[in-house]
């Protein structure tokens, strides 16, 4: 049967699918075994393993339809068009999900705790159940949920991975500008120095992590300083890693004689993706740990 190579006129619809479906149960496993986790079952963690590689076996398996589908040259200009605007829905999605975590920590830091010290409307919540309580930041509440803890000197550790990821920005628009250039070489070498920097970030995170569990007694449990510090900097962390798995994917598409000049959004769309993540962390480094 003849297919549509970059036909204006022909939108190219693909074949029934099981992904959808497989995502679907992947992703109810994952979430039962993450809640059951979350409150104390025994079988829960390998129930949240099973999902976890449920759902890569689905991201390899669609991803890899989807790249086929491409290199066959079943793909015309409107097809690109519908996953440029997919790609920009996915990250005004991402821009959302952030902004939650950004809203929780400006809730708190300029309403929640100055009520609890007396100011605005929470004169009587100081007064009769905070008497004297006094809120800074960073802090754990009236309660001190969680105990004593210290944190991390913003031109530390914290600078050192802003200074990587803006790196990794600009090393990854010199490689889409020479994979505009069809210089193929240029686009390998900066790529899998993007990708390097990548994971140094999160090596950098990690150890960071680790200190700031084990020495400064700073954990998800201490309080809302806590919460707020290790859901954003581990989704965005979350966010760098998946990143760096895409483009790694990226460099070995491209070392297959992948993309050319001309059609590469592939490439583009993990670029968007990568510079998104930089963005947020700018304001991490700022809202988190600077301010």
């Amino acid at each position: 049967m003849a297919t549509a190579h970059h036909d204006a006129d022909v939108y190219y619809v693909p074949h029934h699918s099981k992904w959808p479906f497989v995502g679907s149960v992947s992703l109810f496993v994952l979430m039962i075994g993450l809640v059951t986790w979350f409150n104390g079952s025994d079988t829960a963690f390998w129930v949240f393993m099973a999902g976890v590689a449920m759902m890569i076996y689905t991201l390899f398996g669609w991803f890899g339809d989807v790249i086929r589908e491409s290199e066959s040259g079943k793909y015309n200009g409107q097809v690109d068009v519908s996953f440029r605007q997919g790609m920009i829905w996915f990250i005004f999605s991402e821009v959302m999900f952030f902004a939650a975590f950004f809203g929780a920590l400006f809730y708190v830091r300029q309403f929640a705790l100055p009520w609890l010290s007396g100011e605005g409307h929470g004169a009587l919540a100081n007064q009769f159940l905070y008497d004297g309580y006094v809120a800074g930041w960073p802090a754990n509440g009236p309660a001190n949920v969680g105990g004593e803890f210290g944190t991390l000197p913003a031109f530390g550790l914290p600078l050192i991975n802003t200074i990587i990821l803006l790196s990794s920005g600009l090393t990854l628009t010199i490689a889409h500008h020479a994979m505009v250039a069809g210089q193929r070489g240029k686009v390998l070498a900066w790529l899998g120095a993007t990708i390097l920097l990548g994971f140094c970030f999160f090596g950098v995170q990690a150890y960071e992590y680790g200190h700031a569990w084990s020495d400064l007694n700073l954990r998800l449990s201490s309080g809302i300083y806590g919460a707020t510090f290790y859901m954003l900097t581990g989704f965005h962390g979350l966010h760098v890693f998946l990143g760096t798995v895409m483009l790694t994917v990226v460099w070995f598409r491209v070392l297959k004689g992948h993309f050319t000049p001309e059609k590469h959004f592939g490439f583009e769309a993990v670029a968007w993706y990568w510079h998104f993540v930089d963005v947020v962390w700018l304001g991490l480094f700022l809202f988190v740990y600077v301010l």
